[in-house]
């Protein structure tokens, strides 16, 4: 089939590349002319393991094509696929659809036949349709229907989700746009991934409560942490516990320094902000915001009582600033709330963090960029293990720490046991929900 993706930020680069990779002859599409440029000379803006030898082999095999001509791209197609930001707007907790809007308005003047154009982007219930009265307004002509198809691509897995989805979801409105859409996932239908098919609004919402109970999971085991610091009890034997129960499942019960990303923080208060407008708050997912953001700031208290009260005259070496391993996004990242309030305090800080360099200079200004740990370590007050990409995950604990003015560390991912810490030489061990 022909595929116009619309868009090449995260969703619409690894959708357009997968999409081509399942056959399909596919054209991405960008206004950043200089991001277009680097796509056809072969780079990939973003990292995700993976994507650049999936991109440069599908480009290869002729499938797989980079344009600023959005008409020239949907010219011909049987799905044009909307894959543009839908960030928080500003004031107000809900997503801006001012990108979906203006590339539905596009999209109207260049189909040239029957074509379904369906939103990839994460949008508020309701979208779809408007999306449709937008193009039906633009081009009264247009032979068109309009399709929900929320993503659920982790960063860092983001392939892997695609090829071999826990589930795919399509909203409709009638069976041709349905024979489309299942023509698009057929090799997925082939090796029998789930596929649901339901109406526009409950496609729509599937992805926002989706990442809301997850969002929810992960924060209660952080609240139940503080709990755990409090009575002496071990959060990860406790996360293990309620996990072997096949009701509550043991995936994100991992504590750690609050949720951060790309979806979470903005699903979530793009949610709540549903409920209020249509006079249903969700309280749960109301809290849920709240307490995520307290539980960042607990963890710069526990970075400050490490430090004796105060990080003046400290120096900190902070391992890991993006908002989980294995990709290079800084969006609402626990980092972003921990650095500042270290430097605010007077601390001289030093920052290791295998891609966050490029996006993180800009946010995190005031701090030194280090490659290796144990130099970010050397005569340093403290150590902060803050995202748990694998190259912190085997540390010499007793190198790191003989480096070390005085041997803290405060491993707020829990990936070392405060015995294993001790007997390394560390003077200080500091984790979340465990004891010492």
């Amino acid at each position: 089939m022909r595929i116009a993706m619309i868009g090449t930020g995260y969703v619409g680069l690894v959708s357009g590349v997968c999409f081509s990779d399942f056959g399909h002859d596919v054209v991405c599409v960008d206004k950043d002319a200089r991001k277009i440029a680097r796509l056809n000379q072969g780079e990939v803006p973003i990292y995700e393991p993976g994507l650049d030898q999936l991109m440069e082999k599908n480009v290869k095999a002729g499938r797989l094509s980079f344009t600023g001509d959005l008409a020239a791209a949907v010219d011909g197609a049987e799905a044009v696929f909307i894959a543009v930001g839908t960030p928080t707007r500003r004031g107000d907790g809900h997503a801006d659809l001012t990108y979906v809007m203006a590339a539905a308005e596009e999209i109207a003047a260049a189909l040239t036949g029957y074509a379904v154009v369906v939103t990839k982007s994460t949008v508020p219930v309701g979208t779809n349709r408007q999306v449709q009265q937008v193009i039906a307004r633009a081009n009264p002509q247009a032979d068109f229907d309009v399709a929900s198809n929320p993503e659920f691509l982790r960063e860092g897995a983001a392939i892997e989700d695609f090829m071999k989805p826990d589930r795919v979801v399509v909203g409709v409105q009638n069976e041709r746009a349905a024979e489309v859409m299942a023509e698009i996932y057929r090799p997925l239908y082939l090796r029998d991934f789930p596929i649901l098919t339901t109406d526009l609004e409950s496609a729509e919402l599937i992805k926002y409560a989706a990442n809301a109970f997850l969002a929810a999971k992960i924060t209660f085991i952080n609240e139940i942490a503080g709990l755990c610091e409090r009575v002496g009890a071990d959060v990860k034997e406790v996360a293990r516990g309620i996990g072997f129960d096949g009701r509550i499942g043991n995936k994100f019960l991992h504590a750690g320094p609050g949720y951060g990303g790309s979806c979470f923080p903005k699903d979530t208060a793009a949610l709540a902000r549903i409920g209020q407008d249509h006079a249903f708050p969700l309280r749960i997912t109301e809290t849920v915001m709240r307490v995520n953001d307290e539980v960042k700031h607990r963890m710069v208290e526990k970075l400050r009582d490490a430090c004796e009260g105060s990080f003046n005259g400290k120096t900190v070496a902070v391992l890991g600033v993006t908002f989980k391993p294995n990709t290079d996004d800084m969006r609402e990242a626990p980092s972003l709330t921990i650095v500042p309030a270290l430097v605010g305090g007077g601390a001289r800080v030093r920052v290791v963090d295998p891609q966050g360099q490029a996006e993180g200079e800009a946010l995190l200004p005031g701090v030194a960029w280090m490659e290796d740990p144990y130099e970010a370590a050397q005569n340093a007050d403290l150590v902060v293990l803050l995202t748990e990409w694998n190259e912190f995950r085997a540390l010499d604990l007793k190198k790191l720490a003989r480096g070390m003015e005085v041997p803290r560390m405060a491993d707020l991912r829990n990936i070392y046991s405060p015995k294993t810490a001790k007997r390394a030489g560390f003077r200080t061990y500091v984790a979340v929900g465990r004891g010492a």
